[in-house]
């Protein structure tokens, strides 16, 4: 690995249906909302998946939009050497003040403008909450820890030159590319985890700078099924039915939001290694994930 970024860490994401991620990410998933503090500001809503504070914040809006990636690294000096490396190559950054760390739950972070114009939040020490995580269905817990809270792809009017931002300035890696249909996909790796984060061009509805899908891995592939079938008979809108990946081999199903980006459920995968030799798929699955007609919004 490069000395990069090491994993990430929390999403921002403007909404316009409050419910609909009460939905998902509540009934669905079993994500803990986190209690209000003095740190929320606009009516933001918190959620936990593991011992962290908060992983995803979602603020309401008038219109759906990727609000701020929070990409951790492991230590002071590392985050401080890649911003002076970053600084170095042209990127401009900002540090956050403490009102604003208060507000992510971190020690120190600094910002930038990546890609497209998505909010890049660089930084160490994510806060951990003083009482345990417990989810009302995910038994099993979240796949975080070193790893991150998951992956996700975002959508570049210049995919290549993103790709070469990811890896120049933030330490990415390739793990794969991804090739069918019109999609052209590039996935990345910062640790063991097979990607945490990958590119594509914007088809099937994503606009450059936004957000295709976000994945939370589950502990065990039984809450997945579970999961499945709470989809069911919640009614929420599916993108995608169970299936399992060609290219890091996980099993998953996919769900829509109003905002129009998805969120992705999965158990298993490959993880990289000292072994990892990087291919070609013409193909995103191995069997099932079959799309679903677009469905009205969630309510």
């Amino acid at each position: 690995m490069s000395a990069g970024v090491s994993r990430l860490g929390y999403l921002g994401y403007a909404v316009r249906d409050m419910g609909a991620v009460e939905t998902i990410f509540g009934d669905v998933l079993g994500l803990q909302r986190r209690p209000s503090s003095t740190g929320d500001v606009d009516g933001a809503v918190s959620w936990r998946m593991d011992a962290r504070r908060q992983r995803f914040t979602f603020t309401p809006a008038a219109q759906d939009a990727l609000a701020y990636i929070g990409w951790e690294l492991d230590s002071l000096d590392a985050l401080h050497a890649l911003v002076a490396r970053a600084e170095a190559q042209g990127v401009a950054f900002s540090r956050a003040d403490d009102a604003l760390c208060e507000q992510r739950a971190v020690y120190e972070m600094y910002r930038c403008a990546g890609p497209d114009g998505v909010a890049i939040e660089l930084f160490f020490g994510g806060i951990e909450d003083p009482m345990p995580f417990a989810s009302a269905t995910a038994l099993s817990g979240f796949r975080t820890g070193s790893e991150g809270l998951g992956h996700l792809v975002l959508a570049s009017a210049d995919p290549e030159a993103a790709v070469h931002f990811y890896r120049q300035v933030l330490g990415f890696e390739p793990s794969d590319y991804v090739h069918w249909d019109i999609a052209r996909v590039t996935f990345l790796h910062c640790n063991s985890r097979h990607h945490s984060l990958a590119v594509m061009n914007p088809v099937y509805g994503s606009a450059p700078g936004q957000m295709n899908h976000v994945m939370v891995q589950a502990n065990a592939m039984d809450d997945v099924g579970r999961a499945y079938d709470r989809v069911r008979e919640l009614g929420v809108p599916l993108v995608l039915t169970l299936g399992k990946h060609s290219n890091d081999q996980m099993t998953s199903f996919y769900m829509h939001t109003p905002g129009g980006w998805a969120v992705e459920y999965g158990y298993g995968g490959r993880e990289i290694d000292a072994d990892w030799q990087v291919v070609f798929y013409d193909s995103p699955r191995l069997w099932g994930h079959h799309l679903q007609q677009p469905a009205a919004p969630l309510r």
